[in-house]
């Protein structure tokens, strides 16, 4: 489905990419992808920005969580998934994940070139060079040495200025769909949405035949529940689970949806407010902080402009809202745990797919609600309110597809409780979704041995051509 993409806008692609491409090298004049060519015009924002190296620590989520690995059975977040780290390591995370795998030409591997998107300002100036159609064409490896510079100044700002933009044509249209037009909004509007190109919720559809399009689902609304019955309607699914065979939807990070729903969004308390407050350095000098983080590391520039409360207070009420969250999270993670090896024993005692239709719908919705409600990572304070209302739903709905299966494996003769194996830990949980870890750890070590030093020797011999 088309959808805001025309034909007429693939085809063009297709054109500015062969042209480009017979006139040899490319050279954009609308992005400049290097960051550090600013770091003497706007030093300030650059040193705070680099700061963002400072963030080192990789937090494995699957070993924290081991429940994941069966949500996500058969995709490759069961694989490897870590706590997001600074803009400093964008290139680098995305390198280094197992879900990227090994490929070792533009036409292997299993992601596509779309899974770049939101890494680096060198995207847009792809986009630029060879249309749309010409950059999400291909694997990932593609890419490879050419996205090589991590998120930074071009991605947010116009070139050699300040100037607020959104630099994925993608996100210009999915703004304009909820009448947001980037170009009649206010400057306070201008930077969420700078942020909301990257931190949202969004899925590869297909132009032409081809999938790896990137595409926000919000033709319809930005509610979670909008944008279930967006993708139903598609009948699009990411994946499909390996144990309980249903057709899954994957949320990604919805910030920017559940940020514009809550107090703050609807008051104008916008991104950079809470996470680059103006500060003042040692100089005197006041200027946007670029090392994006808590705001509760730099409160009396970031809450305390607003609120009165002293910052202990604060912090209570943020971490008990945390703490709910987190006990209706698990809640929603044990019913959906049983109800895919339900549905798994279901199959094996030759339920049909009609007697399996609507249990699959409730855990596809269930799933899809609770993934939406924790995979934007900041969701305990961007929105608690509507995270617990969200995951209340998934925890209901997963509740009737256990019921349905219940039944459905009492007419099947099926002896219950349904057996489910040791997954306690993380290893043990992919075992039993019959994971090689072994192979696949064994072959993304020798992927970056092997394949990033030539992504990056050729990605230094293209920038030296720059002016």
């Amino acid at each position: 489905m088309v959808n805001n993409f025309s034909k007429k806008a693939v085809a063009l692609g297709v054109l500015v990419a062969a042209s480009a491409m017979a006139a040899g090298a490319f050279a954009s004049d609308k992005t400049e992808p290097r960051s550090d060519i600013y770091k003497d015009k706007f030093s300030k924002q650059y040193n705070s920005w680099h700061d963002t190296a400072k963030s080192t620590e990789n937090t494995d989520l699957l070993a924290a969580d081991p429940n994941l690995v069966i949500l996500w059975a058969g995709y490759g977040f069961a694989k490897d998934y870590n706590a997001p780290r600074g803009h400093m390591y964008a290139v680098t995370d995305v390198r280094n994940t197992l879900r990227t795998g090994a490929p070792r030409s533009a036409d292997d591997g299993p992601m596509p070139m779309a899974c770049w998107s939101c890494k680096s300002p060198d995207v847009p100036r792809m986009i630029e060079e060879q249309g749309e159609s010409g950059y999400f064409t291909g694997k990932w490896f593609k890419g490879g040495a050419e996205i090589t510079n991590t998120i930074g100044c071009s991605d947010c700002h116009e070139k050699g200025s300040p100037k607020l933009r959104v630099s994925r044509p993608f996100a210009e249209r999915a703004f304009e769909t909820i009448g947001k037009p980037f170009d009649k909004a206010s400057h306070a509007d201008k930077q969420s949405m700078v942020c909301g190109q990257c931190h949202v919720e969004y899925y590869f559809e297909k132009v032409d035949g081809r999938k790896g399009f990137v595409k926000f689902p919000w033709d319809d609304g930005v509610t979670v529940e909008k944008m279930e019955a967006y993708y139903d309607k598609l009948d699009f699914a990411d994946w499909t689970n390996k144990i309980s065979k249903t057709p899954m939807l994957k949320a990604q990070h919805p910030g920017y949806e559940t940020w514009s729903l809550s107090v703050h969004g609807q008051n104008n308390v916008t991104c950079v407010d809470c996470h680059m407050p103006k500060v003042t350095n040692a100089e005197g000098k006041r200027f946007t902080d670029h090392k994006v983080g808590n705001p509760f590391d730099r409160f009396e520039e970031t809450c305390a402009r607003c609120h009165s409360a002293s910052k202990e207070t604060m912090l209570g009420q943020y971490e008990a809202g945390k703490q709910k969250v987190k006990e209706l999270k698990a809640r929603a993670e044990e019913q959906l745990v049983h109800a895919h090896f339900e549905a798994g024993a279901a199959w094996a005692a030759g339920a049909s797919a009609d007697e399996m239709k609507p249990i699959l719908t409730d855990i596809r919705h269930a799933q899809w609600r609770w993934d939406y409600a924790i995979a934007s990572h900041g969701v305990y304070a961007h929105n608690p309110t509507e995270a617990l209302r969200i995951l209340g739903s998934a925890v209901e709905i997963a509740g009737n597809a256990r019921i349905k299966l219940a039944q459905l494996l009492s007419a099947k003769g099926v002896k219950q409780p349904v057996a489910i194996p040791d997954i306690s830990t993380k290893a043990k949980a992919q075992a039993a979704v019959g994971l090689d870890m072994t192979k696949l750890v064994s072959e993304k070590e020798a992927f970056k041995k092997e394949v990033l030093p030539v992504w990056d020797a050729e990605a230094k011999k293209r920038e030296a051509t720059y002016k």
